[in-house]
């Protein structure tokens, strides 16, 4: 099914959806640097890369009407700038604030079906009456705002249409949800919002598909039946906590009747990763290279190994310390290669990142979870064909 997406970044949305089925007309972004990694992975073959047409653009000026009508499906992750809790908050007053370029995209091409990722930020109650506009205006995108309407006045229209149940030429049955990537087997603790739309007329019945790992399971694979720690090699296995002590007591027999998998750890994603010291480059991958100068400081410490990793951030002032670092057993901590924080997003090992290291860590950072994209999208995608 052809599909398009925007707001493409590194790729990380477009490789899940890729992998669910969908074919990609094409994929748009402004940042140049985002562009070059795609198009770096474009040039060495990297499959389904090779096969994008990668358009640098700003999506403000962008004509869609080059895609004629075949497009089913649109992605994307909207800018999460304006609602991060890192960020200023400025929400629609930010110039960044995308989704009425993604409504005009919808509106424009009218697909079957559309899927937006979003910082879990755009939940807060701040934000509260935007968001619901945003869900209208996703639901009816013919119904533009008149001249000088404010976008709340046009949010009271949508509201009086929308439950009284007007129906236009192009409507879409609009669900959102928070989901964390580590209960899709990401091995990064991230919590994202989703929303998904299907077309009205194709009277779909749809929901979010159900977790596949958990903290759990987790548990249970190292201190009840203690195979996480022979899978890795540790003898003897450390002594839990008693915090896991009290976790494993109040689950009890429930921990044996869980059916998911565990929760993807960081020595999960990197322990076969060619250890390094601060200055040395794998000569097999030149994204795995460790940078000097990691520090911890209070509220940001390194991830642990034997946890799904914290969020990794982008950094507005370049990388941060304490998500994008990993704790070491003899104390302190080091930096995450670029190859291992593209594991804990679950990109390939043969997708390469182009750029300085800042900026390959901060498209890292915005990355979503290919992973995570593609449980979502594979479900979308059964749905449609």
């Amino acid at each position: 099914m052809k599909s398009l997406e925007l707001f493409s970044g590194a790729g990380g949305l477009a490789l899940g959806t890729a992998r669910a089925g969908f074919d990609h007309e094409a994929v748009i972004e402004l940042d140049h640097d985002s562009c070059d990694t795609i198009r770096l992975n474009k040039h060495r073959g990297v499959r389904p890369v090779s096969e994008w047409e990668v358009i640098e653009a700003d999506i403000r000026k962008f004509d869609y009407s080059r895609f004629g009508d075949g497009v089913g499906f649109i992605a994307g992750g909207v800018p999460c700038q304006p609602f991060s809790l890192g960020g200023k908050h400025r929400g629609h007053e930010d110039m960044r604030d995308m989704f009425p370029e993604f409504i005009r995209a919808v509106d424009c091409l009218k697909p079957r079906a559309f899927l937006v990722e979003n910082v879990k930020g755009l939940l807060r109650r701040n934000f509260a009456d935007y968001f619901e506009y945003v869900i209208l205006r996703l639901s009816h995108p013919m119904i533009e705002a008149r001249k000088g309407q404010t976008w709340r006045e046009h949010r009271a229209e949508l509201e009086r249409a929308h439950t009284a149940g007007k129906a236009t030429k192009l409507d879409y049955n609009v669900v959102f949800q928070l989901l964390n990537a580590a209960d899709f087997g990401v091995p990064q603790r991230r919590e994202r919002v989703f929303i998904v739309g299907f077309r009205s007329d194709l009277g779909v019945r749809w929901s979010f598909p159900s977790p596949t790992h958990s903290r759990e399971a987790l548990v249970r694979s190292m201190w009840i039946e203690g195979d996480y720690w022979e899978r890795h090699q540790i003898h003897p296995k450390p002594k839990p906590d008693e915090h896991i002590l009290g976790m494993t007591k109040e689950l009890g027999l429930t921990l044996f009747r869980d059916y998911t998998l565990p929760w993807r750890t960081v020595r999960d994603a990197i322990g076969d990763l060619l250890d390094l010291r601060s200055g040395e480059t794998d000569p097999h991958d030149p994204n795995h290279f460790l940078n000097p100068g990691a520090r911890s400081y209070k509220g940001h410490t390194g991830s642990a190994l034997d946890e799904p990793a914290k969020t990794l951030k982008a950094g507005d002032h370049g990388v941060p310390g304490g998500e994008n670092t990993v704790a070491l057993s003899e104390g302190g901590v080091r930096y995450l290669s670029v190859r291992e924080c593209a594991r804990l997003q679950s990109f390939p090992d043969d997708y390469w990142f182009s750029g300085s290291w800042t900026e390959r860590m901060r498209q890292l950072g915005n990355a979503v979870p290919v992973n995570l994209a593609e449980a979502i999208s594979r479900d979308i995608y059964r749905q449609l064909t």
